[in-house]
C-alpha cells in the first residue's frame, strides 16, 4: 500500500500494482544514497528536496519526447485521466475508481464514464427475460 498525502492534507492509502512494487522497492533502495533521504517524501529531486509539480512535469515531458510524442500531448493530468478512463472502460466499479483517484464525491469520478451504445446493449443483456 502507498500512503498518499493529497489535497487538504488528506491521507489515503492505495494498493500498489504488482509490477510497480519491484520498481518502487528498487527506487527506495537507491533513494537511501540520495541527499535528503531522511525526508518522508517518496520522490526527490537531484538536490534531495521533495520532487515538485514542475519537476514531475519536466520528467513526464522528457519521457514523452523520448517516446516521440508531442510535449503538450502528455501531462500528469492526461496520465491521471487515462488511468481513470481505462479503469472505467474495464468495468471497474466507479466507487473503486473514486477511491483510487481520491475523489470525495462519486459525481466527480462519473465524468470519466461516458457510456457507449455497446455499454447500454451489454447492460440490457444482464436482465432476465421470460421466453
Amino acid at each position: 500500500m502507498l500512503r498518499i498525502l493529497g489535497k487538504g492534507e488528506k491521507i489515503r492509502e492505495i494498493p500498489i500494482h504488482p509490477d510497480l512494487r519491484s520498481a518502487l522497492t528498487d527506487w527506495i533502495d537507491d533513494r537511501a544514497d540520495w541527499p535528503g533521504a531522511d525526508t518522508p517524501a517518496l520522490f526527490l529531486n537531484q538536490r534531495g528536496a521533495r520532487l515538485t509539480v514542475k519537476g514531475a512535469h519536466d520528467i513526464i515531458t522528457t519521457i514523452a519526447t523520448t517516446a516521440g510524442l508531442e510535449d503538450d500531448d502528455i501531462t500528469a493530468h492526461i496520465l491521471r485521466h487515462t488511468f481513470a478512463t481505462r479503469l472505467v472502460r474495464g468495468r471497474t466499479d466507479l466507487v473503486i475508481v473514486a477511491e483510487l483517484l481520491g475523489h470525495a464525491r462519486l459525481e466527480t469520478t462519473r465524468a470519466y464514464s461516458r457510456p457507449t451504445q455497446q455499454d447500454a446493449i451489454d447492460a440490457l443483456k444482464l436482465l432476465d427475460t421470460d421466453h
